[in-house]
Parts: structure tokens; C-alpha cells; sequence
């Protein structure tokens, strides 16, 4: 088993930025990539991001490319989220993704094995 924990959330005004980390631990040796998804109130989950931990490429949503960056420090085994010119409609709950050996994480939350509790980030406009 893999456990995650996020932090860094809170509360910033719109235009600002924030750092989420996530904390891997247990058997972290057979983590393949890492991600970030987030759920808004009343919304369904929606990818962010992810990374694969070796090589380190990266693949970040639409919505956020440009402003949010993903990155990883394989000697802690944690996940980085920077988010830099937030809008309000980033608000939600932010919920670190891991997946096992040759699982690549998708859009649709499929091949995820792993979830963080989330970190709320909320942004004032």
C-alpha cells in the first residue's frame, strides 16, 4: 500500500499562488506516475495533471497549463503543485493520485490506486 498526503492549501486572492505538496510513503518503489485531480462543490473530479516518476515528463490539463506547474522530488517521493495567477474558479478540493507499475494515470481518473484525503484551496475574487 501507498499512502499520500497533501498540504499547502488555504485561502488566496485571486491572482496569487500557491504551493500543494504531497507526501508519499509505504511501498513507493513500485509508483509509476503521480498526479493531481481536484472536485469543485457540486462538480465531479477533474484531472489537473500528472507526472511519471522516472523520467519526469509531464502532462497538465488544459485549464491549467500556464499557470500550474507539476513536478517531484524522487529522493522524498513528493508531488508538487505550483499554482501561480489562481482564479476563482480554481476553487476546490485538490486531491493527490498515484498509480503502480505501468499504471498510467488517466483523464478519467482510471488507473488511479492511490488518493490523498485533499487539501482544500479556496480563491477570493
Amino acid at each position: 500500500q501507498v499512502q499520500l498526503v497533501e498540504s499547502g492549501g488555504g485561502l488566496v486572492q485571486a491572482g496569487g499562488s500557491l504551493r500543494l505538496s504531497c507526501a508519499a510513503s509505504g511501498r513507493t518503489f513500485d509508483i509509476y506516475t503521480m498526479g493531481w485531480f481536484r472536485q469543485a462543490p457540486g462538480k465531479g473530479r477533474e484531472f489537473v495533471g500528472r507526472i511519471m516518476r522516472n523520467s519526469g515528463i509531464t502532462y497538465h490539463a488544459d485549464s491549467v497549463k500556464g499557470r500550474f506547474t507539476i513536478s517531484r522530488d524522487n529522493t522524498n517521493i513528493t508531488l508538487y503543485l505550483q499554482m501561480n495567477s489562481l482564479k476563482p474558479e480554481d476553487t476546490a478540493v485538490y486531491y493527490c493520485a498515484a498509480s503502480r507499475s505501468f499504471r498510467i494515470i488517466q483523464t478519467d481518473s482510471s488507473m488511479v490506486d492511490y488518493w490523498g484525503q485533499g487539501t482544500q484551496v479556496t480563491v477570493s475574487s
